[in-house]
Formats: structure tokens, C-alpha cells, sequence
């Protein structure tokens, strides 16, 4: 069926869903919509959603997904942030056609529903203040206190609130609350507020209103005029679920909406709270909402991941009724078996130490082929020079190597990647004893890696001629906090001392061989023996290359916590 539901065999909405259908509900019709804030960017948490709510209009006939734009809060929104919505979906790979709404569309609607609550008696203008409210709203085992302001007629009722529409009163002066029940067990029923007065200019309709609807309100009456069957959303909205059904049963719709809750991703190393997530942005701890080390789709889709990565992730961690920790190792072993299939091979020495081969001849260069893809005979060869001068890793040499160290050291042979053995024959320091030359001979009769008379050598290492090298500069992500779970230390105030500081390193004259520099932004490539890395989509230019690397070949991260 879908693919969400091959990774729990019919996950519980799918279940859900299928029974309705069964029964006739809405006469078979499924239509899910996603619903996001436009006052942030969207990370990996809400790539779950998206790819469980437009999975399920994909997966059923007929089936809807739409894009609504929860903008019921100017201070804190952008038309930055609704192009980033828009482009992080369509990146992902999913289309809303003619289905874009903002809540903002029913800003009418939604005053006219709310007058009707008002004068059904089970809506009333509230004058405490916001510490008044908060402090009658009553505690978990004590219930509210009415509000003096609760037994206001109807009369007077909507007098108030159009005047509050009509910016008579100051900002947090008045509230439109509903008339529930002050001792209801359930918080979210005692008395929610609707609408506050808030004077910001907003994005789409300007200074045309001074009142905004609380999200509790407008949300669930939104998905009621669009015609939307299953409402789906995380967990923490399970105790907000008896209020959407209130204001939908004192309303009458032609569909009536369900809300279903599933688990939220919780993902280690990082953090997905849009809070915290604006608290790094704002103090500078990175670079921006785009940084390759933000877990944002933006974040995500600079470093290097590619969108069959994340909806391989999604599918494989499935749609559950409870929280849990997913590992970062998961997402990355996604990432690998994609970049693995689609990544051509590239050489690339980011510290590099030069080797010069004296017994080849001065001035001589010799195109090797070297495989773009050794498990893809179609992605065909490349030409790599090869010459006199040479850089390698520095960590592929050592003067006095350990015990099971097979790389190159005095007087040992090793192949050099698609090209000859060579052996180190002396070594050349500068005046504090670094290393800076590696003068060593090779067998001609090697060519190709190989020796005729079948001796064998322990150790290959990648090269890059130095005449040909393209100078570049090589960024390191790593994980961005060097704690599991940063949102649950106890203090709120020392949640950011977990940040990694070895979460980028920044590495400047690393030589590439020089099919790297025809590179473009967003490319991705294996450099081979060190990672994958892609062609940094805001600063890479052929002049001066950027790579950041996506993920190494291995999960070092595994070992680490181990020890």
C-alpha cells in the first residue's frame, strides 16, 4: 500500500482510516491537510508530518493534502518563513497544487462564528488581565474561579467584541473566551481563550485587524471549511482534542473533523523544539536557520542530505502512539545507502604532505583512469595526473608507526589509488621538526596498482597530483550537541552548555583533484576514504570551492559511546 505503511505494516491512522472508509464516513472521502506556523523554518520533525500527510492523500483515490499557513500571530510571522515552508515541501517532493490556504483566509469567517457562540450564550469579553486569568484558571487539583466578567449578557457581550475589532480598547485589555466549564478536569475547557487584541501589521492582510484567533480556535474551524476528514497532529495536542471537538459540535459543518494524535520525532544530538531552535539563530551559536548543523530541512538540504534520505528515515520509524529517542546513526545510515548509490568517487587530500617521487621523471604527467563509480559500470572513467610531486594525507604517514599502522612510513611500499606502489625514502622536516616532504621512489612496472611478480602491499591511499591540485576549503559537520537528549537537562538555562564545540572545523588549503572545481552548488560527491560531501549550495564557486562534508563513511559516534 504505502510507503509510511511498510515500515509499521499498516500503521494505527492507516487502520483508522480504513475503517471509516469501510463504514461510509464522509462517503469515503479522506482529506488531510498540514498546517504549519509560518514563524520559523521546518525541521526534520515536521518532514514526519509532511510525509505522513500528503502520503495519505497519495495513497488513497481521490485524497487531498492541503497546505494551510497557521498565520494567526503577525508578531512572530514572515513571508520569509512561508517561502521556506513552501520550498522545504516541494524539496521533499510533494506538490499542493490549487490547495493553499492560510487561516488567515477565515479572519472573516471566524469573527461571524465566533458572534454566533456569543449569541448562542457560550461565548463571553473577559476584562482580567492576563496574570487574572492565568491565576482564576485554577491548577490540575484545584478548579478555576469564574470571572466576575462571565455573566455579561449577550448584549453587552457583542457590543464588546466589535468594538474590540474595531480598536476601542488597548492591547491585552479585553479577550473573547468561551463558556465552558471552570471546574473541567481538562485544563484546555475552562474557559479557553478565542481571540486577543494585538496590534502588529500582518503579513497578508496588513493593519485590516487589531483581533487575532488563538490557534485552538482557528484551527480546528479551518479544517472544518476546507472540508478536511483527519486532522492528524502530535501527541501534545491530545489534551487539546476535547476542546477541537467542543467549538466543532456548537458549530454546524457539513464535515466534521477528527483529530488523531501520533508521536512526535524526537531526534538525539539536536534539538527540534522551534523555541530552541530560534534561541540558536538569534544568539549566533550558528550561522543561520540554513546552518548544515541545524536539524531544519533548509539546515538539512545545505549540508549535503538528499529528500529520498529523510523519506527513507520517515518510513523506517514509523507512526507511533508514543514518544520516543530515534538515534542521529539512523538518519545517516539513510543517508548513506542513498549517497552510496548515487555519489560518484572523487579524490581529495584535506591536510595534505607532499611526496615527491624522484625516480620519475621532471616535468613528465600521465593521465590514470580512475572509476567514477566502482559499483556502476555505466557512470563510466575519468582521467586523473598523475606526476612527480604529489600530496597525501598527513594522517596516512607516520615516522615511527604503531603496531597495526599499514599506511605509508620509512621504507615501506603502498599503493597509491590506481596508480603505483611507491616507497618512502626519506624524510624532510622543517626547523621545528614537522614533516613537510616525503621523497620516495616507485615502480614503473606497478602501473595500474598492480605488481607483476604478485607481491602484495597492506595499505592503499588516496593522492592528488600537486601541479593539478585545485585549492579548496573543506568544512567538518559533526553533531551539533555532544549530549543525547540537550532539551532534558534539568535547568533551562544550561541547555546550550551541551553545545559541541567540535561541531565544525574548518579546513583551508585541502587539495582536490581537478574534476572537482566543475562541481555545482548542491552536488554531491564521495571523496574517497574520508566521507561524503557536497558543494556548499551558498558559497561554492569554481574559483574557490566549498565542500561541506555530509557524513562520513562510518558511524564514529557508535564507538564514542561505547567508551
Amino acid at each position: 500500500m504505502s510507503s509510511i505503511e511498510s515500515a509499521e505494516s499498516a500503521n494505527f491512522i492507516y487502520k483508522i482510516i480504513d475503517e471509516e472508509r469501510e463504514a461510509g464516513k464522509n462517503r469515503g472521502k479522506v482529506a488531510t491537510r498540514f498546517p504549519p506556523e509560518p514563524n520559523g523554518y521546518l525541521h526534520i520533525g515536521h518532514a514526519k508530518s509532511i510525509i505522513l500527510n500528503f502520503g495519505i492523500a497519495n495513497d488513497y483515490p481521490d485524497a487531498t493534502c492541503n497546505l494551510r499557513m497557521d498565520d494567526t500571530n503577525p508578531s512572530r510571522e514572515e513571508q520569509e518563513y512561508v517561502d521556506s515552508i513552501m520550498e522545504d515541501i516541494r524539496w521533499l517532493g510533494f506538490e499542493w497544487g490549487d490547495n493553499l490556504f492560510y487561516a488567515s483566509d477565515y479572519f472573516e469567517q471566524l469573527f461571524e462564528m465566533a458572534v454566533k457562540l456569543i449569541e448562542a450564550g457560550k461565548a463571553y469579553v473577559d476584562s482580567l488581565s492576563v496574570e487574572e486569568v492565568r491565576k482564576y484558571k485554577g491548577t490540575r487539583t484545584e478548579p478555576g474561579v469564574e470571572s466576575p466578567h462571565r455573566s455579561r449578557s449577550v448584549e453587552e457581550n457583542i457590543d464588546l467584541f466589535k468594538r474590540m475589532k474595531a480598536g476601542e480598547f488597548e492591547d491585552g485589555s479585553m479577550v473573547l473566551r468561551a463558556k465552558i466549564d471552570m471546574a473541567a478536569g481538562n485544563l484546555n475547557l475552562r474557559d479557553p481563550v478565542m481571540y486577543r487584541i494585538l496590534r502588529a501589521t500582518h503579513h497578508r492582510t496588513g493593519d485590516e485587524w487589531c483581533i487575532y484567533p488563538m490557534y485552538d480556535w482557528a484551527h480546528g474551524q479551518s479544517d472544518a471549511l476546507e472540508g478536511i476528514t483527519h486532522s492528524i497532529c502530535t501527541l501534545e495536542f491530545e489534551d487539546h482534542r476535547p476542546l477541537y471537538d467542543w467549538f466543532l459540535e456548537q458549530l454546524d459543518f457539513a464535515v466534521r473533523p477528527r483529530q488523531i494524535e501520533f508521536a512526535r520525532l524526537n531526534l538525539s544530538h539536536t534539538a527540534l523544539s522551534k523555541r530552541k531552535l530560534i534561541e540558536l539563530v538569534e544568539e549566533n551559536h550558528v550561522s543561520g536557520w540554513d546552518d548544515p548543523r541545524m536539524p531544519t530541512i533548509a539546515g538539512l538540504r545545505r549540508r549535503g542530505f538528499t529528500p529520498e534520505s529523510i523519506r527513507d528515515f520517515c518510513d523506517r520509524i514509523g507512526v507511533a502512539k508514543k514518544d520516543s529517542m530515534v538515534d542521529m546513526a539512523l538518519l545517516e545510515h539513510c543517508l548513506r545507502e542513498d549517497l552510496n548509490v548515487k555519489a560518484q568517487r572523487r579524490m581529495a587530500v584535506l591536510d595534505p604532505i607532499k611526496v615527491v617521487i624522484e625516480n620519475y621523471p621532471e616535468g613528465d604527467v600521465e593521465m590514470l583512469e580512475a572509476a567514477n563509480h566502482p559499483q556502476d559500470e555505466s557512470a563510466g572513467i575519468r582521467q586523473v595526473p598523475f606526476s612527480r610531486e604529489l600530496y597525501i594525507e598527513r594522517d596516512d604517514f607516520r615516522e615511527e608507526p604503531p603496531r597495526k599502522f599499514f599506511r605509508m612510513s620509512p621504507g615501506r611500499e603502498v599503493r597509491f589509488r590506481y596508480a603505483y606502489f611507491i616507497t618512502c625514502n626519506e624524510v624532510v622536516k622543517d626547523e621545528n621538526g614537522e614533516v613537510i616532504e616525503l621523497h620516495c621512489s616507485y615502480d614503473p612496472a606497478t602501473r595500474g596498482g598492480d605488481s607483476p611478480d604478485g607481491r602484495k602491499v597492506k595499505a592503499t591511499i588516496h593522492w592528488v597530483s600537486a601541479a593539478h591540485a585545485v585549492d579548496a576549503t573543506v568544512r567538518l559537520y559533526d553533531r551539533l550537541f555532544s549530549i543525547e537528549n540537550p532539551t532534558g537537562v534539568k535547568s533551562e538555562e544550561d541547555w546550550l552548555d551541551n553545545l559541541n564545540e567540535n561541531s565544525l572545523k574548518t579546513l583551508e588549503n585541502c587539495k582536490l583533484e581537478p574534476s572537482l572545481a566543475q562541481y555545482v552548488p548542491g552536488e554531491k560527491v564521495q571523496f574517497e576514504r574520508l566521507g561524503y560531501f557536497c558543494a556548499d549550495s551558498e558559497e561554492h564557486n569554481w574559483a574557490m570551492p566549498v565542500f561541506n562534508r555530509v557524513v562520513p563513511l562510518r558511524d564514529s559516534w557508535a564507538k564514542l559511546d561505547k567508551k
